[in-house]
């Protein structure tokens, strides 16, 4: 997918693209800038209410730095635990 910078420094992301990620106006994605200067947008939810420990900060942290479709190990652990709403 082809995109141009606008004088502002702005990318455009197709329609056809927000829509197949449900982006729209007023949403949040944080950037990060892989190897060889990949860039990567991850969308992002807002839950004022919420706020994580250190510890959940640090959850948050490894599975951002994860590989991509790779979870850490952690991730994995309570994935296989987890029960289902009919147990």
């Amino acid at each position: 997918m082809f995109v141009t910078i606008d004088k502002r420094g702005s990318i455009n992301l197709p329609a056809s693209l927000r829509r197949e990620l449900g982006i729209n106006p007023g949403s949040h994605l944080e950037l990060s800038v892989g190897p060889g200067g990949a860039i990567h947008l991850y969308p992002v939810e807002f839950f004022r209410k919420i706020k994580l420990s250190d510890s959940g900060l640090q959850k948050l942290k490894e599975a951002r730095d994860s590989e991509p479709d790779k979870f850490p190990e952690w991730f994995e652990k309570v994935r296989r635990d987890a029960g289902t709403g009919s147990e």
